[in-house]
């Protein structure tokens, strides 16, 4: 039975150029996209990192963080911090995961580790707990899933059995050893859980949310604030 600590870590250091402005500040049913992002995450795991733009750091650290950085008590229930990410998704994962080990003293390593983007403000507690379950339960890394519902076609070779294929979401949660071991190279990818299928780790699917959207476009947030209000 896993007895460790959750961590997550929620990525929102985009710059905001499909979108036109920075996404992850603007406001979705009166709370901004990461703080519901935050919300979330801080609400199922022990610490949270977010990941923000190097300028933001400190202002959103006062707004919104819960402790100053520093060494935790892991003993205790804990906070939110923040820390700059970088040019890259892949890049400021890296980042909140050494930010993670200086607060923690390296005690990352037999953990639980979540990451989440958060341009995904409408991820549910519900979800977050079933991919820390799976992980808990033996996986590598978990990932929630939805079916196609769209028919697919490959531009070459035209149509794609959609029964085949699932679109992922974030949270996806990690053994933190995996996660580490994933990025030690320091590969690009668009999500973590290929990084870690790429190193022969198992990866299962759990049920995903079809309201779990990403915010990319500014009408994605329009549909947002539809789904937030119900």
């Amino acid at each position: 039975m896993f007895s460790g600590k959750t961590f997550a870590i929620v990525v929102g250091a985009g710059s905001g150029d499909r979108f036109g402005r920075l996404k992850q500040l603007d406001l979705l049913c009166g709370k901004s996209v990461l703080q519901r992002s935050l919300s979330a995450a801080s609400a199922t795991c022990d610490a949270t990192m977010a990941v923000v733009p190097e300028n933001l750091v400190e202002t959103l650290a006062s707004e919104l963080g819960t402790k100053e950085l520093g060494t935790i008590d892991l003993g205790n229930s804990v906070g939110i911090f923040f820390t700059a990410g970088g040019n890259t998704r892949a890049e400021s994962v890296r980042c909140g995961l050494n930010a993670l080990d200086d607060i923690t003293g390296d005690s990352i390593k037999d953990s639980i580790i979540v990451v989440h983007d958060a341009a995904r403000p409408l991820a549910s507690q519900e979800i977050f707990r079933r991919v820390i379950d799976a992980v808990k339960n033996g996986a590598d890394a978990a990932v929630p899933a939805t079916e196609m519902t769209d028919t697919i076609r490959h531009i070459e070779t035209g149509s794609v059995d959609r029964s085949l294929l699932r679109a992922v979401q974030t949270p996806q949660a990690f053994k933190a050893e995996m996660l580490k071991a994933a990025h030690a190279m320091k590969p690009e990818a668009t999500d973590d859980a290929t990084l870690v299928e790429a190193i022969g780790g198992k990866v299962v699917l759990v049920e995903g949310d079809p309201n779990n959207i990403k915010i990319t476009h500014p009408q994605d947030l329009a549909v947002a604030e539809i789904l937030c209000a119900d």
